[in-house]
């Protein structure tokens, strides 16, 4: 009985380390990846308050510093639309707040049909939420707190210190010198990564006629989805920087190859995912002979080698961008040869479904390595 206890203890122990080692992982990750904008937000607070108290005069202007704070947020790139709709909640807040505080002075009530009016005017004026929040945020602590007497600019002092507030942190998201190209291709690397994997367990799926270990890359496969859509929300952001700052305006063409990427990349994984979904199928019902499965596992193994180069070549930036997309279309296009099924040994309906499935996702994929529709059409055997 003691033995078993403390063979359980040791389990907890183990598992509690790991889980503690694995967080502590995660979370050096994510504060390395944090410190620029980190020193926006600082840079952004401080910033705007020194500007308030010494451009401006005021005194302890700290809605400079909130409006500021809350304009950057704290996300893997400050959106400029983000910014500027948050610095706009902010200001309308504070000013809603000044002016009614100036009429009907403080109290609960006033408190209470500010922030009411605040939040139907915030949802009146945007539909999103973030702004609704700022604008009833801002209100109510104007309400809450004791305004300025010594301002020139009397109960509207802290409106002023809003508005610099938000010029402030849009400037320093228009500004600060951060490559936008970097996230976006740490997120498309996530995608080519997991498409690699998920080809290399549907090959392994099909050799050994394995339908558990297809189901698991179907699982897989289905979860890059949501790394799609971080590469969407990531190109977003890059976009607005190289569009509105003049430091990041040379990267414009480079993010348009990168979002036509992204864009093919995302139809090459909705093509495997039906693609892998038909490859259980056809593991269950055992409808291909064993030259056809080896061919076809053969097949998917130069899949995934292809897409380990795509992988390759998102990393880098330059001119190793080109190098690396070339080496993956000339992978690809190889493959795609093969996409035949007399070539592949499959002579039975189901098993050319799943090449008809096959030559559609290597098509988006060709397309995502810089070819057009029809070039990357014509790599393929003519099927008549």
């Amino acid at each position: 009985m003691t033995s078993k206890r403390f063979g359980y203890a040791r389990h907890l122990l183990r598992s509690g380390t790991r889980f503690t080692m694995n967080r502590s992982r995660a979370g050096f990750v994510r504060a390395r990846r944090s410190v620029i904008p980190a020193l926006q937000m600082t840079a952004a607070g401080v910033g705007a308050y020194l500007l308030a108290e010494n451009l401006l005069g005021h005194d302890a202007p700290i809605f400079a510093a909130v409006a500021a704070l809350i304009a950057m947020g704290f996300a893997k790139e400050p959106r400029l639309r983000k910014v500027l709709e948050v610095a706009i909640g902010c200001t309308f807040g504070v000013l809603i707040g000044d002016m009614l505080v100036h009429v009907f002075g403080q109290g609960w009530s006033v408190a209470v049909v500010v922030l009411f009016l605040s939040i139907m005017l915030a949802r009146f004026l945007d539909s999103g939420p973030t702004f609704a929040m700022q604008m009833g945020l801002q209100a109510l602590l104007v309400v809450l707190l004791p305004a300025p007497t010594d301002s020139p600019l009397g109960p509207f002092t802290r409106s002023a210190d809003a508005v610099v507030g938000g010029a402030t942190a849009l400037a320093i998201a228009l500004l600060t010198p951060k490559d936008p190209r970097m996230e976006p291709l740490r997120e498309i690397r996530g995608v080519t990564d997991e498409l690699t994997r998920a080809l290399r367990e549907t090959a392994s799926a099909v050799r050994s006629s394995d339908s558990r270990e297809a189901w698991h890359a179907l699982i897989r496969s289905r979860g890059i989805q949501p790394k799609i859509n971080d590469v969407t929300s990531a190109l977003a952001a890059a976009r607005e920087l190289t569009r509105y700052s003049p430091a990041h305006r040379r990267h414009r063409s480079y993010m348009r190859r990168l979002e036509r990427t992204a864009d093919k990349l995302d139809l090459a994984v909705r093509s495997l995912r039906v693609m892998v979904r038909r490859a259980v199928s056809t593991i269950d019902h055992a409808t291909l002979s064993d030259e056809g499965m080896q061919s076809l596992a053969h097949l998917l193994d130069e899949l995934a080698d292809a897409s380990m180069l795509l992988s390759r070549a998102v990393r880098e930036t330059g001119p190793g961008f080109d190098r690396g997309m070339n080496a993956a279309q000339k992978s690809l296009a190889a493959a795609a040869a093969q996409l035949h099924p007399r070539r592949l040994n499959i002579d039975d309906l189901e098993g050319e479904t799943l090449v008809l499935l096959l030559r559609t996702m290597v098509v988006d994929l060709l397309e995502a390595t810089g070819l057009d529709h029809d070039d990357a059409d014509t790599q393929l055997p003519d099927l008549s």
